[in-house]
């Protein structure tokens, strides 16, 4: 069984997956802390594929994706189960004390973002606790390769050890 305590997602964007673990962090009286600078991150700028029109933040002169996270986690009364902190992930990470029952790893997928997710927040884990990436692509014509980069770089540390995959999400377990 795996040990209970606060979760941590990198990279909301606008809430989709926060309400998946906010309502299992509901069902358990448990926390979800998920962390997202909101600029969105590179396929999500304007002239990108991904690029939505909505985020745009003509004040900001940037995306701005905080008030869309805001919204969904109020309509699906997550509020008190799902807490958003807004910066960079890597630099919460070295200042992050409480160790997590889970890391759900969905940030920026370029190889350097990727990586500084998994090396600042794997280390989290507590022992018999879920690493999860998401994006994890073996083919490159399939999806970037940063998430797959950082799922073999997980197994080969030796502190985890695959558990499952559905379509493009890994999970892992903390061994040591």
């Amino acid at each position: 069984m795996a040990p209970l305590g606060p979760l941590c997602e990198i990279g909301s964007y606008c809430g989709k997956s926060a309400i998946y673990l906010g309502l299992a962090c509901q069902a358990h009286d448990q926390v979800l802390f998920t962390i997202d600078h909101h600029r969105g991150s590179e396929e999500l700028q304007p002239g990108w594929a991904h690029h939505d029109p909505d985020t745009w933040d003509a004040k900001a002169g940037a995306i701005d994706t905080l008030p869309f996270l805001r919204d969904t986690l109020r309509r699906a009364g997550l509020e008190r189960h799902v807490v958003p902190i807004v910066g960079e992930a890597s630099t919460i990470a070295r200042h992050w004390q409480t160790p997590l029952a889970m890391v759900f790893i969905d940030g920026g997928h370029s190889l350097a973002p990727a990586t500084a997710d998994y090396r600042g927040w794997a280390p989290k884990i507590m022992p018999g606790g879920t690493l999860a990436i998401h994006d994890v692509f073996a083919d490159p014509s399939e999806g970037g390769q940063a998430p797959h980069h950082i799922y073999q770089l997980a197994l080969a540390s030796g502190l985890f050890e695959a558990q499952a995959a559905v379509k493009s999400l890994r999970l892992l377990r903390r061994v040591v």
